[in-house]
């Protein structure tokens, strides 16, 4: 049996010799190269993999061959000037570029030339149905031949980062504008300043198809009346360690003052509430009112808002037009209040919305009542707009403050904390004072949400109405701010609502200014 066995090897070791480079097979004329003879007889490659020096690799393709190319949309080769071009295979077994080729461009429209190769000379027609015409409407694709998807490439479009292509047909690629907030007044009362201030950067008409802020306007909640000019800033930072999340500003709405302690126009209330006195008040927002019912939605478990005004009420109000392409956006905000932690969970929830009227109908659904501030604690089916009151009972959406005790005074609902994880963005900004004896010993004025991120969808080309605002709610006393920053478009839809972001400025963000120049430091708020 052993010496049988022994055959056998010896056999198939010589078969293998035989076979090989330098062999006596005649099966093919070079072993070295035939994908099914590839060393010897019968070795066939497999797919994926090429014949290289006698050995199966993976590769594209057999080195040496050369064949016919066009990367052009189907339909459009040997139309008008377009036509195939050739490409070889390299040593590594890949292909080299399409030499040669010409593929669809954009209509010229004044030489005489089928451009785009649709057949078509000079034609000033809207093929892919988006608004915009090829020539006279400046549309860069209006048929698949030079894009994918031409319906969401034209200057009505936003040019989307990353992708390498001229979304907004402004004949350069992945340019969109993400700087436009320097040099803006600390005590601006223009609604196109705060637009810019959280980095929405074109403007536009209700005329011009072009995406952009139309109005912007400060009011208070019923959209009517004059804020009072100490609740709205355009600020480089909040606090210390509060830093813009785009560009190198960011807009705060503020119940009491919108000012760290050491800001100015407008400086921050004297004492530790920081109470506003001016008592700037106005009916609710008619139609988020109207979608609950006719009542304020509240945190589960806690006391009832009373009264029927939004007190020192603060309201921005944009109208945008959404980009062709776009199909939602995102935008960040931060979220403080003086009521943490001893009136948590009491009547006085002070209230912070986001508003967005649009058409969108689509799945995910925008909430009924408009709002996307809306926080959906853990573990739960809620929706609970965002405020004080979901400082109690863990919920997680307070991070930045000091765990223990809450809802420890008159008419509260007792509770604890256990989510907060630093007071990092507390920092300067008056939230941060001590206040022994508020719940507990170590007790600070006030906490936040840390940085959070607030979705919408939107339609695209649509005209949408945003409306961010805040209040005190029950009363005038322990205000509370938001800070809104960063917005940005994207091509899919998003689920709606309110979610934490990160704890720490994102300094990676896009468009931030400490991504694109990561030795700045913010200077001290403008004193404008």
């Amino acid at each position: 049996m052993l010496l049988q066995r022994a055959g056998l090897v010896m056999g198939a070791l010589y078969a293998l010799v035989a076979c090989g480079p330098g062999g006596n097979d005649a099966c093919s004329p070079d072993l070295g190269t035939d994908p099914n003879n590839c060393g010897h007889c019968g070795n066939a490659c497999g797919g994926g993999y090429v014949c290289v020096d006698y050995a199966c690799i993976a590769g594209e393709c057999q080195p040496g061959m050369v064949e016919e190319c066009y990367t052009g949309g189907p339909g459009t080769v040997n139309v008008g000037p377009c036509k195939a071009g050739s490409r070889t295979c390299l040593e590594g077994a890949t292909w080299s570029a399409c030499d040669g080729e010409v593929t669809p461009k954009q209509e010229n429209c004044t030489d005489g030339i089928d451009n785009d190769c649709n057949g078509m000379i000079d034609e000033d027609f809207d093929l892919d149905g988006d608004g915009f015409t090829s020539c006279a409407g400046g549309d860069c694709c209006d048929n698949p031949g030079i894009c994918t998807q031409p319906e969401l490439v034209n200057p009505g479009a936003f040019d989307a980062p990353g992708n390498n292509f001229d979304d907004d047909c402004n004949g350069v690629a992945d340019d969109t504008l993400l700087l436009c907030d320097q040099g803006l007044l600390s005590n601006s009362t223009s609604g196109l300043d705060f637009a810019k201030a959280i980095d929405i950067c074109q403007q536009t008409t209700d005329t011009e198809k072009r995406w952009g802020v139309i109005s912007g306007t400060l009011s208070l909640t019923d959209g009517t009346g004059t804020p009072d000019p100490r609740g709205h800033a355009i600020r480089p930072r909040f606090g210390a360690n509060a830093l813009p999340q785009g560009g190198v500003s960011m807009a705060i709405l503020s119940s009491g003052a919108a000012a760290g302690k050491t800001d100015l126009n407008p400086s921050p209330n004297s004492g530790n509430t920081y109470a506003h006195t001016v008592g700037n008040s106005s009916p609710f927002p008619a139609d988020f009112l109207a979608a609950n019912g006719g009542t304020l939605p509240n945190a589960p478990g806690c006391p009832a808002p009373t009264g029927n005004s939004a007190r020192d009420a603060e309201m921005l109000t944009l109208r945008v037009r959404v980009p062709t392409n776009a199909k939602s956006f995102k935008l960040f905000t931060n979220f403080y209040s003086y009521e943490f932690p001893e009136w948590t969970c009491t009547q006085f929830n002070d209230f912070f919305v986001v508003l967005l009227d649009s058409t969108y109908a689509g799945d995910p659904a925008n909430p009924a009542d408009k709002n996307l501030a809306f926080f959906q604690p853990m573990g739960t089916t809620a929706k609970v707009p965002v405020g004080v009151n979901l400082g109690h009972g863990d919920t997680g959406l307070f991070t930045q403050c000091v765990n223990g005790r809450t809802g420890c005074t008159f008419g509260a609902v007792a509770g604890s904390i256990s989510t907060c994880i630093s007071t990092n963005l507390l920092t300067g900004t008056g939230f941060d004072d001590p206040a022994s004896g508020s719940c507990d010993n170590n007790s600070l004025s006030g906490g936040a949400t840390g940085w959070l991120i607030t979705q919408g969808n939107v339609v695209g080309g649509e005209v949408i109405t945003l409306r961010i605002a805040i209040w005190d709610t029950s009363d005038q006393q322990f205000d509370s701010t938001a800070l809104i920053d960063g917005l940005q478009w994207s091509t899919e839809v998003a689920n709606p609502g309110t979610v934490i972001g990160k704890e720490a400025p994102a300094t990676a963000l896009p468009g931030s200014i400490q991504q694109r120049y990561p030795s700045w430091q913010p200077s001290l708020a403008k004193s404008e």
